[in-house]
């Protein structure tokens, strides 16, 4: 997918992450076909954590971190 060379995340992986709630794509349907449509924001969140894991962290606490550094109102923590 087109969102797999943009982050350099695998397609297996964004499946996976996907599952987990992570990033949430849009679905497109093109007659039979459907495809993932992932918004400048997941696209951003995707780096930000790919960029986290080879950084060795682990994938949960790579989430809890961009999470905690997503909150854009400031010192709002939510659990």
């Amino acid at each position: 997918s087109s969102a797999a060379k943009t982050t350099g995340v695998s397609a297996k992986q964004l499946y996976y992450w996907e599952h987990l709630g992570i990033v949430k794509p849009a679905y497109e349907e093109f007659g039979s076909y459907s495809y993932r449509r992932y918004s400048q924001k997941q696209i951003n969140l995707l780096l930000k954590i790919k960029d986290l894991l080879d950084g060795g962290y682990t994938l949960q606490a790579a989430i809890r971190k961009v999470k905690e550094n997503g909150s854009e109102n400031g010192g709002n923590h939510e659990n």
